[in-house]
């Protein structure tokens, strides 16, 4: 079972391989650094936000304290040392929630400070990632394309020997046909097949197309002597012709 387990996963692995596509693995990527980056900088909004809110908070309570000291001053110069002693107290009320938020804004800047911060190495970290994405992935898509070129090449070659070893088997078969047609040509012409045509020449055809091709030889032995000797040809016609009819015939057994 560990072992159809092992083979299982193997088979899988290969599959998975085969069917993943780096390129779109670096894209998936640089999508997840973009939310991840667009999530810190919302967090730096939040607190910029929050921080502003404190501000305008403090900024409230100062006029407020501010307010209580002018009331105190005018209460003490109309002799109502109680009214300013109240107008004081409650000042003084209103500096502890100031030191309160004071101490909370610094906080928050502080905070806003480092997030900033991290927004922009985290910024240059995506910027330079998508850089090398790109140069990934036209390395990729360069080496994948030589290689189908490649296997292109490959696929042509093969294709093209079966077809040079069809085209010698022709050539062999033809060059046998061709062999096989003279032979018989030769045959033919001996006489050792019988004609096409189902008539074979007899023993007498034979002897008469010897007798004339002879008479023929015979009467252009006759025309050449005769010009050497001085004669026309008509005379050499003539007695090569007497010639002849004095050969004996051949007789027929």
């Amino acid at each position: 079972m560990k072992r159809m387990g092992m083979i299982f996963r193997a088979k899988a692995n290969k599959a998975l391989d085969r069917a993943e596509d780096p390129r779109e693995t670096l894209d998936y990527s640089y999508q997840k650094q973009l939310e991840l980056l667009q999530k810190v900088r919302r967090g730096v909004a939040d607190v910029a936000t929050s921080r502003k809110r404190l501000e305008l908070q403090l900024g409230q309570l100062q006029q407020q304290s501010t307010k209580y000291e002018d009331q105190g001053r005018k209460a003490l110069a109309l002799g109502r040392e109680d009214l300013a002693r109240e107008a004081l107290s409650r000042k003084a009320a209103l500096q502890q929630q100031v030191t309160d938020l004071e101490t909370q804004h610094q906080t928050l800047q502080g905070e806003e400070e480092k997030l900033t911060l991290a927004a922009q190495r985290l910024q240059a970290k995506v910027d330079a990632f998508r850089t090398k994405k790109e140069t990934i992935k036209a390395t990729y898509s360069a080496a994948k394309a030589q290689t189908q070129i490649g296997e292109a090449f490959s696929g042509i070659s093969e294709e093209m020997g079966d077809v040079g070893m069809a085209i010698q088997r022709a050539e062999d078969k033809t060059e046998q046909l061709r062999a096989r047609a003279g032979a018989l040509d030769e045959l033919l012409a001996s006489g050792a097949l019988d004609d096409a045509s189902g008539l074979a020449k007899d023993d007498i055809q034979s002897e008469l197309d010897r007798l004339s091709g002879g008479s023929d030889v015979e009467l252009e032995l006759q025309r050449m002597k005769a010009e050497l000797a001085g004669g026309t040809p008509q005379q050499a016609i003539e007695s090569g012709q007497q010639e002849t009819k004095d050969q004996p015939r051949f007789d027929k057994q």
